[in-house]
């Protein structure tokens, strides 16, 4: 069971180049075939008979930013919740019979959606699917599970965020970024909120968000569409739909000055400095930017060929590494993402001069369009890699619907940052590398003696 930051990106992370003419076409991404049931769940088949074995997800549309106020992680509490038996099957049962069979189950909350996922047999999916329609609405809960569950929820906190600084300054960093957006809470919850959070909570939030018509199932490996309809028909079928209730978000205001976080820790021992900038995603502000920015991450900070390798790593020595990162699989606003860590020596200030230098230059004189060229063959490349696994395509195809994209939107987006162009990305880098929509944050050692 996990949380993560922000989701399941949509596009892939860089990875060693293929000729572009070994890239699928968009028609060709994904052979997937999608049904709605009668009671509105949605189903996505996608066949791959490399292997005989199937990946199961059931995603649905609710995550920690639809935590109610005052009640931060009850989203990713009732993720741990799940697996704490139905009337059918106790606490236990179900992670056991999959194990039984030979295969793993897990799950993760995001901000905008959670999911539980089986890797089993081919021949083992009416199991796996059995098991997940019964928790759908059958899980039981009362204190003698919940309570103990609780403290397992406030360790993992406390080993994931509470006992690493850099954690701990991620945290920081994101609830000054979004001044009013949900985004700013923690997946995993607030400390004190967490322990306040009870079986009431739970069970109000599970029968509030978890139904059919706001799931979406996707079965991807060894299996046809006809045969995966029948049963999804057999075991979600006759789940009936209930009235869904408005995700209700809170709004960005506009940002008028930049952020700055420092912080200091006797535990670290190598200093780190990221920034963000509060950006569009697919869903919400500038959508068109979405594709251009992913191209521009890649041309900034995608691997050893991008402008921040060769001029901080390579050049001026001065950093062990750096990168960049945007997230645009998000409902509403999200972010764009530089950060670096220093070599031996070298101070943050200087590291963020250099950094800074190279954003001017990019923002003064543009982007090459060789150079985009290049940064869109390796994005396609690695999508290549990543579609070719198991879980890989349930994965991009579950986290773009759950987020309000439509299957055509998944399957177009090798065609849309192939025709993402040198001006294009120019503009999107003018409207989001803006000192007023950023945090920067700093992590240094502390001396003790």
């Amino acid at each position: 069971m996990s949380v993560l930051r922000r989701g399941v990106r949509i596009a892939a992370a860089a990875a060693a180049a293929l000729p572009l003419w070994l890239v699928p076409a968009a028609a060709e991404r994904f052979p997937a075939e999608a049904f709605t049931l009668q009671n509105g769940m949605q189903v996505v088949v996608v066949p791959n008979h490399r292997s005989p074995a199937v990946t199961q997800m059931v995603w649905y549309k609710v995550g920690s930013a639809d935590d109610p106020p005052g009640k931060s992680g009850i989203a990713h509490f009732l993720e741990h919740l799940m697996f704490k038996g139905t009337k059918s099957y106790p606490p236990g049962a179900f992670s056991a019979l999959i194990a039984k069979q030979g295969g793993r189950d897990n799950a993760f909350t995001a901000a905008d959606y959670t999911a539980f996922y089986e890797t089993v047999a081919a021949d083992r999916l009416p199991l796996a699917m059995r098991l997940e329609a019964d928790r759908m609405t059958g899980l039981q809960l009362d204190d003698k599970v919940v309570l103990p569950e609780r403290k397992v929820v406030l360790e993992e906190r406390h080993m994931r965020v509470d006992n690493k600084p850099a954690g701990i300054l991620d945290e920081e960093l994101n609830a000054r970024l979004f001044l009013h957006e949900p985004y700013r809470n923690p997946n995993i919850g607030w400390e004190d909120e967490i322990e306040r959070l009870g079986t009431n909570d739970a069970l109000a939030f599970y029968r509030r968000w978890y139904m059919p018509n706001n799931a979406v199932l996707v079965v991807g490996g060894d299996v046809d569409p006809t045969s995966v309809k029948t049963l999804a028909e057999r075991w979600f079928g006759p789940t009936p739909a209930r009235a869904l209730p408005p995700r209700e978000r809170a709004s960005e205001p506009p940002h008028h000055a930049a952020v700055r976080v420092t912080m200091k820790s006797a535990h670290v021992a190598v200093p780190s400095w990221e920034r963000l900038y509060l950006a569009p995603s697919y869903r919400m502000g500038a959508t068109g930017e979405a594709y251009p920015l992913q191209v521009l991450a890649e041309i900034l900070g995608g691997g050893v060929k991008s402008r921040l390798y060769k001029t901080l790593v390579l050049d001026k020595k001065l950093a062990l590494s750096v990168g960049a990162d945007y997230e645009p699989g998000a409902r509403d606003l999200t972010s764009f993402e530089i950060y670096a860590t220093p070599k031996d020596g070298v101070a943050v200030a200087d590291l963020e001069a250099a950094i800074d230098g190279v954003l001017r230059r990019l923002l003064a004189t543009g982007a090459a369009p060789e150079e985009v060229k290049a940064a869109e063959d390796r994005m396609l490349a690695a999508s290549v890699y990543d579609e070719d696994s198991l879980t890989g395509p349930a994965e991009t195809i579950g986290a773009g619907l759950t987020i309000g994209c439509t299957l055509a939107d998944v399957e177009a987006w090798p065609e849309r940052i192939a025709k993402v162009t040198a001006a294009e990305v120019d503009a999107a880098a003018r409207a989001v590398l803006k000192s007023r929509n950023s945090a920067t944050g700093v992590l240094l050692p502390e001396r003790t003696s």
